[in-house]
């Protein structure tokens, strides 16, 4: 018995094996995008963390210059311009998540399209050619199930890298949330003080 190779069962899977193949590649360039960025604004976080002076090129620096440019503001209103800044990064952080989000949503929906699809076209062969061959309505079948496979082989790991991105840049808001309440804690410490 011949097992078919992967380029083979991609070429059983048809036109929606190739656009399930594209949406993967599509969402591989996003998860390495993703990577980058977000280790690159944890690195620059990092150094903010030990750094004396705020450097604008990481979230954490931006909220320190937000707190060296406003020596006046009471902690209430220093607590207002930094909430916005943090609402600011969100988007920054968050970028192209929702994407990830669609791509493994997309890819099994995709490759249920591509069994139905094979079910109809097997059921119609069979309608005009009989069913008294067993193998041709088992590689019919066969065949439609291929696209399910590819569909849910693309879905699962985008599904558990977008859970871990989405926890990655979760951590980080949560971080400049940490800042906040430091700096107007340390506001308003230094306004009972003097």
């Amino acid at each position: 018995m011949q097992r078919p190779g992967f380029v083979e069962r991609i070429q059983q899977a048809g036109a929606i094996g190739y656009v399930i193949l594209a949406l993967g590649a599509a969402a591989l360039g996003v998860v390495i995008e993703r990577l980058v960025v977000l280790g690159r604004v944890r690195r620059g976080m990092r150094q903010q963390q030990a750094a004396n002076v705020p450097q604008a090129d990481n979230p954490l620096g931006r909220l320190r210059i937000i707190e060296r440019d406003n020596p006046g503001d009471d902690a209430e209103t220093l607590g207002l311009k930094l909430d916005q800044g943090v609402l600011q990064e969100a988007p920054r952080l968050r970028r192209l998540l929702p994407a990830l989000a669609v791509c493994a949503t997309a890819a099994p929906l995709l490759g249920l399209l591509g069994t139905v699809a094979g079910m109809i076209e097997t059921f119609q062969a069979m309608t005009l050619f009989g069913a008294g061959d067993p193998k041709l309505v088992a590689g019919g079948i066969s065949l439609a199930l291929v696209a399910t496979e590819l569909g849910l082989l693309v879905a699962i790991p985008i599904l558990l890298l977008h859970s871990w991105l989405h926890g990655t840049s979760n951590r980080l808001m949560h971080s400049l949330d940490e800042e906040v309440a430091a700096i107007v804690a340390r506001r308003e410490a230094h306004a009972a003080a003097g």
